[in-house]
């Protein structure tokens, strides 16, 4: 390891240490490490000059109109029609909360594309639900955080968009088909550990609603859902691209929460707006940052030695996917899914490539990796806001999420070694 990558790795671990926000850690570290490669002004100008280039992507785009769009959707009004959709479905039997609790984050994370939103938007509901019926409020939170990561991976997803951008350019509409059948198996089987603790704590059946009243709010859902098959119907039929399909996404949001739903108010959408281009600031610094990070690791040569390191170390395919997978697990308990891609996609997408696996099968892989680092301590953005939503602490969720983490992982080596999985939808499309 050359002093230059140690400055890289050293600098940005203490800066994560010691509570410096992840953008900024990355960006400092950078600079660091360019400093012991050029001179002062020239490392600032590069580190500057190679953020200005991560951003300048027409795929881009995209993200801050999916964004816009999760957000009139999570004031609209459309979370409490998912839910009750979703009781209709699945909420008569024992243990019947639950199932809606994942079904509805599922719906949710699918049409917003964020899972901070699903947890945010399902839990309001649904924990104080799950509570007032007798579960037990830490199992809430568990089932309602490792739910909502599902929108991650069930387009339209903002991380997929991202992961096209790390990885050269794999095709969006792809991604977004190829995340359709690993999102379900990770959400059914969260439903399996449901409803073996459902029958181990004997929780309650659910309420057994009128046919009229099934087929009523199974109507009121539908201007919901529709946006998801508008958006990715017409990506598949090749009426609009990725990037335009955002934009149609947020006139469709726009017409179902002030037009059609009138939950959200025209005076609220300033607020909206506010909030959207608060995010997307963050989101693009992540990206900005990470790209200049990832620039001067290629420059270092590091994804090369990391590859040449892997394959030295043994010739099993599937032993390398392991140490693979169990690394990105390990950067997702501390780093935010955003930069992880950014950064670990050059490092490890040679290595996958050498083994047989496709970008698109190794994106998916990635994305529902990270998910898991979502829900753990110490940095899961998504466990602090569902343990902040069901008022509980961290320390007495976690082992009510063990059997959510087990399943997902199994899910997880599942996809990793049968590509078919990942790969059918896409094939089925012409991808």
């Amino acid at each position: 390891m050359n002093i230059s990558v140690f400055v890289l790795i050293i600098s940005f671990v203490i800066l994560l240490a010691v509570s410096v926000p992840i953008s900024y850690s990355i960006g400092i570290a950078t600079i660091l490490t360019m400093l012991f490669t050029v001179q002062t002004g020239p490392a600032v100008t590069t580190v500057a000059q190679r953020m200005a280039t991560g951003l300048d992507s027409f795929a881009l785009l995209a993200i801050p109109f999916f964004i816009l769009s999760g957000k009139l959707m999570g004031r609209g009004g459309i979370a409490r029609r998912l839910i009750n959709f979703a009781k209709v479905i699945v909420g008569v039997f024992p243990g019947g909360l639950a199932y809606v609790n994942v079904l509805a984050c599922m719906f949710f994370g699918a049409i917003s594309g964020s899972a901070v939103a699903a947890t945010s938007a399902i839990g309001g509901f649904m924990i104080p639900l799950m509570n007032k019926e007798g579960y037990d409020k830490n199992f809430n939170a568990a089932v309602n955080v490792t739910s909502a990561t599902t929108g991650l991976l069930i387009p339209p997803s903002n991380i997929l968009i991202v992961y096209s951008l790390a990885s050269g350019g794999v095709s969006i509409a792809a991604l977004f088909i190829a995340g359709y059948i690993p999102g379900i198996l990770v959400g059914l089987g969260l439903m399996g550990v449901c409803a073996v603790v459902a029958v181990r704590k004997k929780y309650p059946v659910g309420e057994r609603l009128p046919v009229w009243e099934g087929v009523k709010k199974f109507f009121d859902a539908i201007p919901s859902l529709l946006l998801v098959v508008i958006v990715i119907g017409g990506i598949i039929a090749g009426i609009f691209t990725a990037t335009e399909a955002s934009a149609v996404a947020v006139i469709y949001s726009l017409l179902l929460a002030v037009v059609i739903y009138r939950e959200v108010k025209v005076k609220e959408l300033p607020d909206i707006l506010l909030a959207t281009v608060e995010t997307t600031a963050i989101v693009m610094l992540l990206i900005g940052t990470s790209t200049a990070m990832s620039w001067i690791m290629s420059y270092e040569n590091l994804p090369q030695n990391v590859s040449a390191a892997l394959i030295a170390m043994t010739d099993s395919k599937v032993l390398i996917l392991l140490i693979i997978n169990v690394l990105l697990l390990a950067v997702g308990t501390f780093m935010d899914m955003t930069p992880a891609v950014l950064i670990f996609t050059p490092i490890f997408l040679p290595v996958v490539i050498q083994l047989g696996l496709t970008p698109l099968h190794f994106g998916i892989i990635m994305v529902l990796n990270l998910c898991i680092g979502l829900c753990t301590p110490p940095v899961g953005s998504v466990l602090f806001v569902g343990c902040g939503i069901a008022k509980t602490t961290i320390v007495d969720v976690t082992r009510y999420l063990l059997p959510f983490f087990i399943v997902m992982i199994v899910v997880l080596m599942i996809i990793t070694y049968i590509p078919e999985l990942t790969l059918f939808l896409p094939r089925l499309f012409g991808y």
